[in-house]
């Protein structure tokens, strides 16, 4: 359990929540683990599938609380509401936030500049870490020329100059991204972004995370009440989940790259794991998506203290929080919108 913006996470898959009085209770079997003042909460995201009871969800649906379904692994189950939708006037508001060049902008902006701050921080880790193994000078270059684009984001009028510097700073990062990988470089190396097939192990690792991210975005923003399919960086396009593209920016490199670089550095993934079809793509095979998976729900655990907040949160409530953030942002409560910044 863990209750951050006055929202409670409930992340026990064996938690059952229920009402008694005015307050939310969890049960564990027969024990109460804890309860929580109903009219303090905002929000209610568990992760469990024990349920609650139709008191708590009426309760919910009341009040005006935010009562979200998901299964342990994250996937966006359900929204309990009720006669009338609060949901409706924060959509509203996204829409309307998303045919305005100008708010779209000042959106976007921050998410670039947390992914830009983001890849930053790998290349300065690595050169850190492990200087004397790596082209420090070159990567150092890069992580220059980066502190020189988030200015520039900053600065942005359009959302075409915003991808424009996008794509320049994502060239420069990627670039010497090979750099940060130190074993067995004949199996796992990186010259090229290839997606629509991968042509190598390094590129089919980040599609296949990458696609986990997405998914992880998706359930944050549907569980936030906000319509993932309208973003305002990425276009509308049928069936693309643009706002979850968008959120996923700022999270790709300390959430995604940071997992497949340690998959690969620590040995935790090997080159008998991937085949190569005779199209030339790459794939994963079965056995070792499982273990992958694993390892990425294992990630998920990780504790960081939230840049913004000051409060520890594990690294898979960090869609949640930043969904909400953003959600915060567009109902007027916050100033700008604040990406993830991870030290």
């Amino acid at each position: 359990m863990r209750r951050l913006l006055n929202t409670l996470y409930i992340t026990s898959e064996d938690s059952y929540l229920a009402l008694d009085g005015e307050n939310v209770i969890i049960r564990k079997g027969d024990e109460i683990a804890a309860r929580f003042p109903l009219h303090t909460l905002e929000a209610i995201i568990t992760f469990a599938y024990a349920g609650a009871s139709p008191a708590l969800m009426g309760a919910c649906a009341e009040r005006g609380v935010s009562l979200s379904f998901c299964t342990p692994n994250g996937r966006f189950l359900a929204r309990a509401v009720g006669e009338s939708n609060g949901n409706v006037y924060l959509r509203r508001e996204q829409y309307r936030t998303a045919d305005r060049e100008k708010e779209s902008v000042a959106i976007a902006s921050s998410m670039l500049i947390g992914k830009v701050y983001n890849c930053r921080r790998n290349i300065e880790r690595a050169i850190r870490d492990h200087g004397m193994r790596i082209d420090a000078d070159r990567l150092k270059t890069v992580s220059n020329s980066l502190k020189g684009s988030m200015r520039k984001l900053r600065d942005a009028q359009s959302i075409e100059e915003l991808r424009g510097l996008e794509g320049d700073a994502a060239s420069g990062y990627y670039s010497v991204f090979d750099e940060l990988i130190l074993l067995d470089k004949e199996s796992f190396y990186y010259t090229v972004r290839s997606r629509r097939p991968p042509l190598d192990n390094v590129n089919a690792l980040l599609s296949y995370v990458y696609m986990l991210l997405a998914g992880a975005c998706t359930n944050a923003l549907e569980a936030n009440g906000l319509d993932s399919f309208v973003g305002f960086m990425h276009t509308d396009r049928p069936g693309r989940h643009s706002l979850a593209l968008d959120l996923m920016e700022e999270l790709r490199p300390c959430l995604a790259d940071r997992f497949v670089l340690t998959l690969i550095n620590n040995r935790m993934i090997k080159a008998s794991d991937f085949i190569k079809t005779e199209s030339g793509a790459v794939m994963i095979k079965d056995d070792a998506r499982k273990s992958l998976l694993a390892s990425w729900q294992e990630k998920k655990r990780e504790v960081v203290t939230h840049p913004y907040l000051g409060e520890k949160v594990s690294l898979g409530l960090v869609p949640y929080v930043q969904a909400q953030l953003l959600a915060r942002y567009l109902r007027g409560d916050l100033e700008e919108y604040p990406p993830f910044l991870l030290k």
